[in-house]
Formats: structure tokens, sequence, C-alpha cells
């Protein structure tokens, strides 16, 4: 089983063959400034160092057959999950077959996990606040029949307390959350990612949203941060339909 310092099971109630974990920044072999369980091959990690962190994290997820990553581009295509190799470009993802893990990678930008309530298809989406407001989450709440049915958690993100933005920012969601941003200094803005994406989600018509708490800025021991450190490493979301 996973060392309780690279993987967290999240806090949320889930179908008996469903599985989902989160990674942590501890517990892997890549060196500063990606100390040390970096999982991403973009951000200048030694490949090899990433690659003997990605096959230790396949080992200890249990049911797991392969997992399938992305080049994430903050757009909001949806692909289906199949792990033969490829890297599709695309920002979320989708699964109904057994041992298919669903995964993106977030240093402060917001994992979403979707699952829909009879175990029969699991879902994972990046979104900052770019392709949170294209649609991302609600192009991948499209693969699942009925939202009232799907089960939604919001993994760790940069917090309301450490998100500024500009103007710019807040201009795109003054229509439908203007009070998940709080005034900074000047013309700066607090924004709460937490909170938009879950306005967005119960517009659409879930009703069962966890997570949404942590900060990712704030808890440097946990959790990489682009905001906070500029060259650093990804954490990974997955969430996949565990074999029997």
């Amino acid at each position: 089983m996973p060392s309780a310092d690279s993987l967290l099971t999240p806090d949320w109630s889930l179908p008996p063959a469903v599985e989902a974990r989160i990674t942590l920044r501890q517990g892997g072999c890549s060196h500063p400034p990606w100390d040390s369980n970096n999982l991403a091959l973009h951000v200048g990690d030694n490949p090899a160092d990433v690659a003997a962190n990605r096959a230790q994290l396949l080992q200890n997820l249990p049911g797991a057959s392969g997992i399938q990553w992305l080049e994430q581009v903050h757009g909001t295509d949806v692909v289906a999950a199949d792990c033969r190799g490829r890297v599709p470009l695309a920002d979320a993802q989708f699964s109904q077959t057994p041992g298919l893990v669903c995964a993106v990678m977030t240093a402060d930008c917001l994992p979403v996990l979707f699952c829909a309530a009879d175990g029969s298809q699991v879902a994972a989406a990046h979104a900052g606040w770019r392709g949170l407001a294209a649609g991302v989450l609600l192009q991948t709440l499209q693969t699942f029949p009925d939202p009232a049915k799907v089960l939604v958690f919001l993994g760790p993100a940069i917090g309301p307390a450490a998100f500024e933005v500009g103007p710019e920012v807040m201009g795109v969601f003054a229509e439908a959350g203007a009070d998940c941003f709080r005034p900074g200094e000047g013309d700066r803005w607090y924004a709460d990612l937490y909170g938009l994406a879950r306005r967005q989600l119960e517009a659409a018509g879930v009703h069962h949203i966890a997570g949404g708490d942590g900060c990712t800025f704030s808890e440097p021991e946990r959790f990489f941060s682009y905001r906070r450190d500029g060259q650093t490493g990804r954490m990974a979301s997955l969430i996949w339909i565990r074999m029997a």
C-alpha cells in the first residue's frame, strides 16, 4: 500500500469499486526544486526521475493497470482514457474501463474528480481560472448521462486567501460568481476557485460535491505551488474503477 508521505485518499464517499488518490510532494526521487514526488515531464525535471516516480505511483494504486496522462493546456477538451501510450492534448478525461486511471496534474490549479453514483464511469478535470471560465467542468459533466447522479470531489488548489488576481479575471466571472471574490489592494482581487467551481457545478445540476478546502500555496510541506515557487513539480489527482 502507498506510504503516508506520498499519497492522500480523499475524504469522499465512493461506490465500492471506485478508488481515488491525490499525490503529495514527498516520497519520490526528484531533486530540488522538484523535490521529490514530481510527476510532470514538462517542468525541467530529469525524465528518468519522473518515470521512476510514475512507476512507483502505479504500483501503489490498487486494481490499476495503467495511468492516462494528459498534455494540459488550460482548455476544455475532454478525451476517453485508453492508456495505450499516447498523451492527448486535453484538460479532462473519462473512463468506464476497470483499471484505467484518469489523472490530472496541478500545482495551484483546481483538480476535479467525477464519479457516477453507480460506479459505472469516472472522470478527472484540470481547472485553472481560464479553464473554469471556458467550461471545462461542464464539458466533463456532459460525458455523464445525469448530473444529479454524479459525485464530485474538489482537490487541493490555491486557496481564496492566496489567489490574488487582476480585474480582468474578476470581470470574467462578474455575473455568475461576484461573491467568490473579495477586494485586495488597489485593483487586485482574491478569488475563490473552490467557490467558483461549486457555483458552476450546482447550477448544472450536481448535488453531491465534496472537498474544496486546503491551500497549495500555504502548505509547502505537502503541495507543489507554481505561484509560490515558480519552477516546481506537479501533483496528480487520480480516479479509477478498480479491476476485479
